[in-house]
Order: structure tokens, then C-alpha cells, then sequence
């Protein structure tokens, strides 16, 4: 999952209702950081993700974690 991956799902996502996403990973094998920065702010949005592989899931989760923190 690259960039153009991403730039056509956020294209997607603007016409559809968020609460009714859901993205199914089951297929993906590797995804840069642009993608998993979409997939921490889709899932912040309330798009749900399943079927992700556990490294992705990971690197979600400290995507978050930066995300929340205060700038120093």
C-alpha cells in the first residue's frame, strides 16, 4: 500500500459515510508511511480497518501515539 493507494481511497472515503467503512487489509503485504499515517487518521475517523497485518497494526498504534503527543 503507496501513495496512490492512498490518494484513491481518500477520494473514495470524501463521498461515502464514514460509519459504513471498512477497510479490509487481508491482502496487503507492505505499507509505507504514508499509508499507515492514512490508516491512523481513517481509524481516528471512525473507518474501520480489519485483517491488518501486525506489523502495520504496530506502527498504527505509535502513528497514534505521536499524533497525541504535545510538541516539545
Amino acid at each position: 500500500m503507496e501513495i496512490e493507494h492512498v490518494t484513491r481511497l481518500q477520494e473514495f472515503i470524501v463521498e461515502e459515510a464514514h460509519d459504513r467503512i471498512t477497510l479490509d487489509l487481508k491482502d496487503i503485504t507492505i505499507a509505507d508511511r504514508v499509508a499507515v499515517r492514512f490508516l491512523a487518521e481513517a481509524e481516528s475517523r471512525g473507518i474501520r480497518v480489519t485483517n491488518c497485518p501486525e506489523y502495520v497494526r504496530s506502527w498504527i498504534a505509535a502513528e497514534k501515539r505521536l499524533g497525541t503527543e504535545a510538541p516539545s
